[in-house]
């Protein structure tokens, strides 16, 4: 192979790096909004109205339970209560750019300079979905949250309640829409 081909290919390798890098970074037209949200379950929050999904992160849902130490815990409502708890001491700061198939933004939050879905991930309250690996594994080994009994995989226990309507996650003032339904 000539040298010139080997750094083509080299400067293509290294340009298809710094794209996929540049391109999950917020640029400056990302959506961007701060101000006080809620919590709707454990990895879902609406701010102003509308609903976004926290990016990277898998909690249980809410009417999904765990077990530990033999007993049945509501793991599912443990998530959305510790996400409405950090929510409600700060206004949040959230980016994105994508969406999920149910049309959410899928966001990165801040509250109070912390990453929320890694807060979430390190109290073993919702599981790496392709981001927050490291802090996955930190839950893991202190046995934080579900980790510190047996649980299903949140998209394996949708996947085997797809045909059960999922019960509202709180009590909502009647001018405020109800989250979709999750298939």
């Amino acid at each position: 192979m000539r040298l010139s081909t080997l750094f083509a290919l080299l400067c293509l390798v290294a340009l298809g790096w710094w794209s996929k890098s540049a391109l999950e970074r917020p640029m400056a037209g990302d959506p961007l909004s701060n101000g006080m949200a809620e919590a709707i379950d454990g990895d879902s929050l609406r701010m102003k109205g509308v609903e976004l999904r926290l990016k990277g992160i898998d909690a249980p849902e809410f009417s999904q339970t765990c077990t530990h130490g033999g007993r049945t815990v509501a793991c599912g409502r443990e998530a959305a209560a510790a996400l409405r708890k950090i929510l409600a001491r700060a206004p949040v700061t959230c980016v994105g750019y994508e969406t999920d198939r149910y049309g959410r933004l899928l966001v990165t939050c801040r509250s109070l300079g912390a990453d929320i879905a890694a807060m979430q991930v390190r109290a073993g309250l919702a599981v790496s979905y392709g981001d927050y690996l490291i802090e996955e594994a930190e839950a893991r080994n202190a046995g934080a949250g579900i980790w510190a009994g047996e649980f299903e995989p949140p998209q394996d226990w949708r996947a085997r309640h797809r045909d059960r309507p999922l019960p509202q996650p709180a009590p909502r003032p009647a001018d405020v829409p109800a989250p979709p339904h999750r298939p």
